[in-house]
C-alpha cells in the first residue's frame, strides 16, 4: 500500500509555479514514490541505473533535446553537469512551468549547485521519514496551519479546538521505529533489523565513501555511531574529537556531513533574546527516531521505556515531527532553535515565522506535565512578552495548563 504524503499538494502547487523542482531529502524516505504519485504519467530515469547514466550524461543536450518536459529525474546529485546544461534549455521559455521533477539525496554541494545554476528556476522541497500522520494514513493536523496562517494573538483560542488524533500505543510504535517507509510496511521486527543494517551500511561505505573518497571511513563510521548518544543534546565538538582522537575542525566537518545528507540535524541557539546569558552552542539530533534506536539497539518499548536517554530522544522525535509538519504548510521558512541560558533556564523548541513571532514549545515524554516543570516556559514567556506558550506531551487531550500554556499531545501532532 502507498501511503500518502503530506507534501503531494505542495509539489502539485510548487510545478505550477517553477520550471523545475527539486526534492530533496535523506535515502529511501519516498521523495521518487512522491513525484511518480503527483506526475504518474511522466518519463522516469534514475541516474543511479548504469543505462539512464549512460543516455543522459553521454549528451546531456541531446537528451534534454528528447526530453523537454514531462520527466523526473531520480538522483540527479550524482551528475551534477546537468544543471547548467538545464539552465540553458528552462531560458529558451522562463513561461513554461512544471517541466521537470529532480530529486537528490547525498551531496554536500547539491543546494548550493542548484541555487547557483538554476537560481528563480527551481523550487526547492526537503522531505524527511514518514511523519505520523502519513504512517497512519491521516491528514495533516490543523495544528500547522494555525501557527503558520493565524496571527499571534488568536492562535492560542484556535488551538483548543485541535484533537488527539492519535492514541499513546501508536505515537509509541512510530517513535521506536521511526518513518522509514520500506520497513513499516513489513511488521518482522527481523526484516526492520535487517533493513536498518543494510542502510547505515549502504550509507557510510557506498554514499559517504562516493561523495567523499579521502575521508577516514573507521572514523566517521564512529563518529556516526557517537551521534547516536548524542542525539538531543549539545555536541562538544572537542570531547568528541578526543574520543575519536581527531581535531575539532574535523568534528566540525563530520557533523556537516551528516547534516548535509539529511541524518542529523542541528538546531542553533537562540541568540536574539532579552537574556544576556544565552548558551551559543547548537543542539543536535538524528532525524529518524528509528535509526536512532538501531543504532542504540533498542529493539522493543520495554527497553525504550527504561533507557535514560529517553526524554531527550522523545524531544528530537517531536521536534522533527513539528518542523516537516510546518514545512507542509508554509511559504517561506520558520527559524527553528533552542534556547538555554548559563543558569540553566531551558525551552526545547522555539519556533520563528518570517514576520518574526515567536511560539516557544517545551516537549516532556510523561502523560503529566507539572506546574514545577513549566518554570523555564513561564519564564521566555515573559522575558519575550510572548502571548502563550505549548507543552507536547503524552497526555490524551488538549487544555490549558495554565491561562498562557496548552497542552498539545503528541497525538494531535
Amino acid at each position: 500500500m502507498k501511503l500518502r504524503r503530506n507534501l503531494e499538494l505542495k509539489l502539485a502547487e510548487y510545478l505550477e509555479s517553477f520550471p523545475i523542482v527539486a526534492i530533496l531529502g535523506v535515502r529511501q524516505c519516498g521523495k521518487t514514490t512522491l513525484s511518480q504519485m503527483v506526475r504518474s504519467n511522466w518519463n522516469y530515469f534514475d541516474l543511479e541505473r548504469a543505462e539512464d547514466y549512460e543516455l543522459i550524461t553521454r549528451d546531456f543536450g541531446f537528451f534534454l533535446r528528447e526530453y523537454p518536459d514531462a520527466t523526473i529525474i531520480d538522483e540527479a546529485q550524482v551528475a551534477p553537469d546537468l544543471f547548467k546544461e538545464l539552465r540553458g534549455v528552462i531560458d529558451k521559455n522562463r513561461n513554461q512551468k512544471g517541466r521537470y521533477i529532480i530529486t537528490g539525496s547525498s551531496s554536500p554541494t547539491l543546494k548550493s549547485v542548484l541555487s547557483e545554476s538554476l537560481a528563480g528556476r527551481v523550487g526547492l522541497i526537503e522531505m524527511g521519514t514518514l511523519k505520523m500522520n502519513e504512517r497512519y494514513n491521516l491528514p495533516l493536523s490543523p495544528f500547522y496551519s494555525i501557527l503558520n496562517d493565524l496571527p499571534l494573538k488568536d492562535q492560542l483560542e484556535a488551538l483548543k479546538t485541535v484533537e488527539c488524533r492519535l492514541e499513546n500505543s501508536r505515537v509509541m510504535q512510530h517513535f521506536l521505529y521511526g518513518g522509514y517507509p520500506e520497513p513499516l510496511q513489513n511488521t518482522s521486527t527481523v526484516f526492520f533489523d535487517r533493513w536498518m543494517t543494510n542502510y547505515h551500511k549502504t550509507y557510510i561505505e557506498r554514499d559517504i565513501r562516493a561523495l567523499f573518497p579521502q575521508l577516514n571511513m573507521p572514523n566517521y563510521r564512529r563518529f556516526v555511531s557517537m551521534l547516536a548518544n548524542l542525539s538531543g543534546t549539545i555536541v562538544n565538538r572537542s570531547e568528541v574529537g578526543r574520543s575519536l582522537n581527531i581535531g575539532e575542525s574535523s568534528v566540525r566537518n563530520y557533523l556537516d556531513i551528516a547534516e548535509d545528507t539529511y541524518i542529523w540535524r542541528t538546531l542553533p541557539s537562540l541568540e536574539r533574546t532579552v537574556s544576556k546569558s544565552v548558551v551559543k552552542m547548537a543542539r543536535g539530533y538524528l532525524r529518524d527516531s528509528g535509526l536512532l534506536h538501531h543504532l542504540l539497539r533498542i529493539r522493543d518499548l520495554d527497553r525504550l521505556y527504561i533507557n535514560p536517554g529517553v526524554g531527550a530522544a522523545f524531544e528530537g522525535f517531536i521536534t522533527e515531527e513539528i518542523i516537516q509538519g510546518l514545512s507542509t504548510v508554509e511559504s517561506v521558512p520558520w527559524g527553528a532553535n533552542f534556547y538555554r541560558t548559563r543558569n540553566g533556564a531551558e525551552v526545547d523548541l522555539v519556533l520563528t515565522s518570517p514576520d518574526g513571532d515567536r511560539v516557544p514549545i517545551e516537549i516532556k515524554f510523561g502523560t503529566l506535565t507539572k506546574s514545577s516543570h513549566l518554570s523555564g516556559l513561564k519564564r521566555f514567556i515573559e522575558q519575550e512578552g510572548l502571548p502563550y506558550g505549548i507543552v507536547v506531551n503524552n497526555a490524551e487531550e488538549v487544555r490549558l495548563l495554565t491561562p498562557q500554556i496548552i497542552q498539545i499531545p503528541a497525538g494531535a501532532l
